[in-house]
C-alpha cells in the first residue's frame, strides 16, 4: 500500500474497531510506523513517562489505551474521524519536549509542539483544511482540563473557546485522563468528576462570553 491507503486504512480502524489499538500495535510491528511521516506515532514507543502519573509505560502504550477510550465514546463526538484522528496524535509532542529535568520527565510544551506536527502529519496527506484546522487545535489545547482544575497559569480559556467547541475539548480530556494504566474504580470516579469540574467552568465562561 501507498502512503495515503496506509493513511486511510488506519482511518477506517479507528473509526470502525471495537479496539483499534489491536490494528496499530500490528502495525508497529510490521514496521509500518518506522517510516515518515507515520514515524511521529512510531517514535512515541521510545519515550518514556513519568510513573507517577502514567503508570502503564511509554507515550505509544498510553495512546493506544487512550484511542481505545475513544473507541468507546466516539459516537459522543460530532465528528468521529475528528476525534479520533485527535486522539492519536494528540500525544506526538511528546518525542521532541520530553526531557529530564531535576530528575523529573517532564513534556513541556508538547501540546503546542504537538499541534504543529499535528498539522504537518496531516498536510502530507492533503488533507482538508478545515478538518486539519480542528483536529490540531483539539490537540493544542488537550492539556487545558489539568490547567484550569488545578487554576495554573498555563490555562487560558478565553484562547481556548475561541477554537474548539466545549463537548469535543472534554470528551478528548476524558479520554486521555482515563487513558493511563492503575486507575482503580476511585480514580476514576474521581478523574470523571474533575472533567465535570472542567466543563462547569467552561461552559460558565461560554455564557459570561455570551452575555
Amino acid at each position: 500500500m501507498n502512503d495515503k491507503e496506509i493513511y486511510l486504512d488506519i482511518e477506517k480502524h479507528l473509526l470502525h474497531d471495537e479496539k483499534p489499538s489491536i490494528y496499530l500495535e500490528e502495525q508497529l510491528k510490521k514496521g509500518v510506523f518506522s517510516k515518515y511521516p507515520f514515524s511521529m506515532i512510531g517514535e512515541l514507543k521510545d519515550v518514556s513517562q513519568n510513573l507517577k502519573f502514567h503508570p502503564e509505560g511509554d507515550v505509544f502504550i498510553h495512546t493506544m489505551m487512550v484511542v481505545d477510550i475513544g473507541a468507546e465514546n466516539r459516537d459522543k463526538s460530532r465528528n468521529k474521524r475528528i476525534f479520533m484522528w485527535t486522539l492519536l496524535l494528540h500525544d506526538i509532542g511528546k518525542k521532541p519536549t520530553t526531557k529530564m529535568r531535576k530528575g523529573k520527565l517532564t513534556s513541556y510544551d508538547h501540546d503546542k509542539v504537538g499541534a504543529k506536527m499535528a498539522q504537518e502529519f496531516l498536510e502530507y496527506f492533503n488533507e482538508d483544511e478545515k478538518f486539519i484546522k480542528e483536529v490540531t487545535a483539539l490537540v493544542r489545547w488537550h492539556m487545558q482540563s489539568l490547567f484550569v482544575t488545578k487554576d495554573l497559569s498555563f490555562k487560558d480559556i478565553n484562547g481556548m473557546l475561541k477554537d474548539v467547541e466545549v463537548n469535543e475539548i472534554v470528551l478528548i480530556a476524558l479520554c486521555d485522563r482515563l487513558g493511563r494504566g492503575g486507575l482503580s474504580s476511585l480514580n476514576k470516579k474521581e478523574t470523571i468528576q474533575d472533567i465535570n469540574k472542567f466543563k462547569e467552568i467552561l461552559v460558565s465562561r461560554k455564557n459570561s462570553i455570551l452575555k
